[in-house]
């Protein structure tokens, strides 16, 4: 059921649906790249003491990635329920929180809560209590912010807060219960969310109304948790484009219809989100999958999309990034890098001083996906410690720089915008900024 609140103003944005400039407005940033624009003199080092801006609490822990709209840094948590794995507390308490920051000085512009849909995946007998309840990225088109929060559906608000519409995606689960992490992306008009778990769907809602416009439902989404991404294939036509368990797929983005689709790896999970590189895209599956690039055709009735290369590199939890014809892959402490054009190994570089910070069920889950900033790479594994490589020709390991010596998770990927590196934990929102030191 679709409850309408408000209506946006409309406004001239790019054919993308994607913020036009520095901002960092989904999951892994402009078209998901996980590659900054303009962050140059984002520091190479720093510490609890050094080169940290802020650093504010947060209500509870979350997953997800935080996001920048110009100077408004925005991300979700959840609280009430399942903080201990032990003590879960009451599943009725369980409420999702969505937080605006200000970018300069960490100050609350204005906090949204949503109280859980029940029945709910129990935190105590289920995956979930890998991940948590708010493990999916917002997305905003610069007027306004889109959230989905699984079985307790897709929320939508404008930038001061406003409550616009919610709409409902499903209330299914997936076979171990480990829940959706997928984050919703935004083309042109519409809304898209990827509710693998919830209804084994993708769905397209109208971002004016929360209106549902087409709904794509296969069984095979089941073990999907990374995000689609668009591809532009042609001046007029967009490829909503994401790996499956086994395959790579297609859609057209104004209607949910599938354009193409290729058996890609043997891996039965797809955990990364795709990255491309123009035309050509590349999708990095789960151990033993491997991965695969293909080409896209221009043609719309030419479904006979054949594989350019495939690797036997595969991703585990992180998305891969591109950068100058090589790709880098961060899989269980390994930096591994791909020639873009062949899927040749070129290096591998076992990552030094790393920590290992587990919980009791799972272990150590490095989530967050590498970003690149010029010709440096960031990565943030759970514990909290951030990897800095110079890239190119040669690699070399640059800092390790660490936030924290308390017990805390970092299994949202960064955001980078405006000179700034947002990092989120299971406790607390930081920002890094040269020369800052810590108020």
């Amino acid at each position: 059921m679709i409850r309408l609140i408000g209506l946006l103003a409309f406004s001239w944005i790019c054919a993308s649906g994607f913020v036009i400039g520095d901002d960092w407005a989904r999951f892994r940033g402009p078209y998901g790249s996980g590659i900054a624009s303009d962050s140059e003199s984002l520091p190479t080092t720093w510490s609890q003491k050094n080169n940290l801006a802020w650093k504010i609490p947060l209500p509870g822990p979350g997953a997800s990635s935080p996001i920048i709209v110009g100077q408004k840094v925005l991300v979700t948590c959840y609280s009430g329920y399942g903080l201990d794995a032990k003590r879960p507390g009451k599943i009725e308490n369980l409420v999702r929180h969505l937080i605006c920051f200000d970018l300069k000085t960490g100050k609350k512009q204005w906090q949204k809560n949503v109280k859980a849909a029940l029945p709910e995946d129990l935190y105590d007998k289920s995956g979930v209590s890998s991940h948590g309840y708010a493990s999916h990225t917002p997305a905003s088109d610069g007027i306004n912010v889109y959230c989905f929060f699984g079985k307790s559906g897709v929320h939508a608000f404008d930038l001061d807060g406003k409550k616009l519409w919610d709409a409902d995606a499903g209330n299914g689960s997936d076979p171990p219960k480990w829940g959706s992490s997928s984050s919703p992306v935004v083309h042109e008009s519409t809304v898209i969310v990827t509710a693998s778990a919830e209804s084994q769907s993708i769905i397209g809602f109208e971002k004016t109304t929360g209106r549902k416009l087409w709904q794509h439902q296969s069984d095979g989404l089941d073990g999907m948790w990374g995000t689609p991404s668009l591809v532009q294939v042609s001046p007029k036509r967009w490829d909503l484009v994401m790996l499956v368990p086994r395959d790579l797929l297609g859609l057209d983005p104004e209607t949910g219809k599938i354009r193409w689709q290729l058996q890609a790896t043997e891996s039965m999970q797809a955990y990364s989100s795709i990255i491309s590189d123009g035309k050509r895209v590349y999708g990095f599956s789960g151990q033993g999958g491997g991965a695969v690039a293909v080409d896209i055709e221009s043609n719309d009735t030419d479904k006979d999309v054949r594989p350019v290369w495939k690797s036997s590199v595969y991703a585990t939890y992180a998305s891969p990034v591109r950068y100058q014809q090589k790709i880098y892959v961060v899989s269980r402490r390994i930096l591994t890098v791909v020639d873009a054009k062949t899927g040749k190994r070129l290096n591998s570089l076992r990552l030094k001083e790393a920590k290992k910070l587990g919980n009791a069920r799972f272990g150590s889950l490095d989530y967050a996906s590498p970003v690149i900033v010029g010709d440096r790479l960031f990565w943030l594994n759970a514990s909290g410690q951030t990897f800095v490589f110079r890239i190119g020709d040669d690699i070399k390991q640059l800092a390790v720089n660490d936030l924290t010596a308390e017990k805390e998770f970092f299994w949202g990927s960064p955001a980078v915008a405006s000179g700034r590196m947002v990092l989120r934990s299971s406790r607390f929102l930081y920002c890094i900024a040269e020369s800052a030191k810590t108020p």
